[in-house]
């Protein structure tokens, strides 16, 4: 849930590109507009170049020695990177672990439901946490929280695989499990 800017207690994101005036080095490598190297030259200099063309001086490379500026409209190189930014977010693929808790001691019919549901997940490309919970005298018996939890992976074993397998953590039992990779590309049928 996105935070009144009112209550926002976060400092606000600053842009720690430095331009024109802000650039406080004796020498600068600089880059004109037109992309060729000018290069190093005093910063009052560089200032000079970028103002005569009407544009400012960006320094684009903070690391090097000396620091590489380069002559052009800023808030176009911002809006720029941040469509690049936001090109890249969006090819990001967002991975979620869902999770179903199961008793030892299920009933078939509540088995059934589970496992439809670890399936839907499956599915949806979404990792599932499968957690057994132990209460009282169950914990004596982990081996059957394990036999259940292996017989759900091979019930589901056309979806996904068993990323980590079923690991006691105290009184619960937990296993991972994720869908099949899928192919990129499907290999053509050989000719004959």
């Amino acid at each position: 849930m996105p935070i009144s800017r009112r209550f926002d207690r976060r400092l606000p994101e600053r842009d720690e590109t430095r331009v024109n005036e802000r650039i406080r080095v004796p020498q600068v490598r600089l880059i004109g507009e037109d992309g060729n190297q000018v290069g190093i030259v005093d910063t009052d200099q560089a200032l000079r170049y970028a103002q005569e063309r009407d544009l400012d001086l960006v320094e684009v490379a903070p690391d090097a020695r000396p620091p590489v500026v380069r002559v052009l409209d800023y808030s176009k190189y911002k809006y720029e990177q941040e469509q690049k930014a936001k090109a890249a977010r969006r090819h990001q693929k967002q991975v979620n672990v869902r999770e179903i808790k199961l008793r030892p001691k299920i009933a078939r019919n509540d088995y059934e439901t589970k496992k439809n549901h670890v399936v839907r997940f499956l599915k949806g490309d979404d990792r599932v946490k499968v957690t057994i919970m132990f209460r009282g005298r169950e914990q004596t018996h982990p081996e059957r929280g394990e036999a259940l939890l292996m017989r759900l992976a091979e019930d589901v074993a056309d979806l996904g695989e068993v990323e980590q397998a079923p690991q006691q953590d105290g009184r619960n039992m937990t296993m991972l499990l994720a869908p099949h990779k899928r192919k990129q590309q499907v290999e053509p049928a050989p000719a004959g």
